[in-house]
């Protein structure tokens, strides 16, 4: 049994996001829990420069996702958590840029918020991936 991809007849059609998804009884869901801008030394990469942090918390997202066997391709669920005044259009372009055409998005909510656990965190986003 498969992951099934939901996008009805009569709703908006993305090729960023999924309206929902249905996921198989025996699935292997791997939790992500929010990624920043950290990089291995516990520095911040690209501090006011959202771009940069969105390129560092993919980064990262994708190396808990290799850790246990998946790729990008097995994201079911994105949230991403930003700080309320920047630039959504550079964090979205560096997503695309990550993503690619590959089909089938995962669902995504986003927050705007005033701030994040670390006043110089621009964005955060936590992830669910079935695994093969």
């Amino acid at each position: 049994m498969s992951v099934e991809y939901i996008n009805p007849a009569g709703m908006h059609k993305s090729p960023i996001y999924s309206q929902g998804i249905i996921l198989p009884a025996n699935a292997r869901l791997l939790l992500i829990g929010g990624q920043n801008a950290f990089n291995e030394k516990g520095e911040i990469v690209g501090k006011g420069d959202v771009a940069a942090q969105t390129r560092q918390a993919l980064d990262n997202l994708q190396k808990v996702l290799a850790a246990a066997g998946g790729r990008l391709e097995d994201l079911v669920k994105t949230t991403i958590i930003m700080q309320q005044d920047i630039d959504l259009g550079a964090a979205f372009g560096v997503w695309m840029s990550v993503w690619g055409q590959r089909p089938n998005p995962p669902t995504v909510t986003g927050f705007r918020v005033a701030g994040l656990a670390n006043p110089d965190f621009l964005i955060e986003i936590e992830a669910q991936a079935v695994l093969p």
